[in-house]
Parts: C-alpha cells; structure tokens; sequence
C-alpha cells in the first residue's frame, strides 16, 4: 500500500523494519506544537498575573504610607514604618515583569487614543477630584459587559473596542486604580478637613 501510515522496508540483515511515514511525523509535530501552544499561554498567563500582583501590592505600600492612620502615630513610631514601607517598595520595584501584546496597527493607534484620554483626566485630578472620578467612572463603564450604573463615555467605548483584548483589560484594572486612589484621596481629604474644624473648636473653646 503505497499510503500506508507504516511503511516496511529491509535493513541490511535482512530483516524487515517499520518507518513511520511522512503523514505520521507531520501529525506527531503537529501535536507537539499543539502541547507547546498550552504551555505558551499557560507561561503568558502567569506572566500576567505576576504582572498585576506587583502592580497590587505596589499600589498597598503606597495605600498604607499616605494613610491616615500614619499621620495618627508618633513620630518615632511613623518614622520607622515609613522606612519599612519604603524597604519593601524598593525590593517590589525591582521585579520587572512584561507581557507584550501583538497588536495591528489599527490597535496600536487605537491604545494610544485611549491612554491620552485616561492621561488627561488624571492631569487634572487635583483641579477638580469630584468632575475627575465622574469621568474615570464614565471611562470605566465603557469597559464592562453589565450594565453600568453611571453614564458611559461612547467615544472612549469605541476607542477601547478596537483596542486588542488584552491592552482592553489593563486600561480596566488602570481606571480602577486611579478610582480608588481619588476615593482614598477623596477620604483623606475629609479626615483632615474635620480635624481642621475640631482644632478650631478647641482653640475658640467650644
């Protein structure tokens, strides 16, 4: 049989042995590249996720050392705990880990369309933090597949549509991080403005 998958031919004792045919070796590679492709997006997928533990635990030092709860120790005791935060700071800092996407030019361009629009609201954070979160909130709603409870930005929907899908994930967990970091702002802000009134309090001796 001509096509046979296992073709017989005689060594040169006389013996007959069995080669695999070129259907056969085609198929055994063909699954081999198949396993490596697992392993591939196994590999990328922790990759990513190492990439978002660093960027969490980053955003937790710098959550603890503008706390309030540091402005509320001694001295001594806020000194040292600074130091600490620091320490671990720097040591998190010097794990670099990158998953690169391959991306089309349109996605290309259209990443970078969705980065300066994030970049000029959080230029202006300070400006007005109330307007800002609105519209990182409006942003943020142009990412998720349920239906939001706060208005969504339409252009900045499409611009993030035509992004590739995991460059769509990183600008989510973005906007979620500057969210939070206004509403800690946000709350820090009020804290001190009541500790304000109450040192007024006291010093008018009410």
């Amino acid at each position: 049989m001509a096509q046979a998958k296992i073709n017989a031919k005689m060594n040169d004792k006389g013996k007959f042995t069995r080669t695999m045919s070129m259907a056969d070796r085609s198929g055994r590679l063909l699954e081999n590249l198949d396993q490596i492709e697992m392993r591939v997006e196994a590999f990328r997928e922790e990759a990513t996720a190492m990439e978002q533990e660093r960027e969490s635990l980053v955003e937790m030092i710098q959550s603890i050392q503008n706390s309030q709860e540091m402005r509320n120790i001694c001295d001594g005791e806020r000194e040292e705990l600074s130091l600490t935060a620091s320490r671990l700071m720097g040591r998190a800092l010097t794990v670099h880990v990158s998953v690169d996407t391959i991306r089309s030019g349109q996605q290309e361009e259209a990443l970078k369309n969705a980065i300066a629009m994030i970049d000029e609201i959080a230029g202006k954070l300070l400006e007005d933090m109330e307007a800002s979160r609105r519209r990182l909130q409006a942003l943020h709603a142009a990412c998720v597949t349920d239906a939001p409870p706060v208005p969504v930005d339409q252009k900045f929907q499409s611009v993030v549509i035509s992004c590739a899908l995991e460059d769509q994930k990183k600008i989510k967990r973005r906007l979620e991080t500057l969210i939070r970091n206004v509403d800690n702002a946000e709350k820090t802000i009020k804290i001190m403005d009541n500790q304000t009134v109450d040192h007024s309090s006291l010093a008018n001796g009410k």
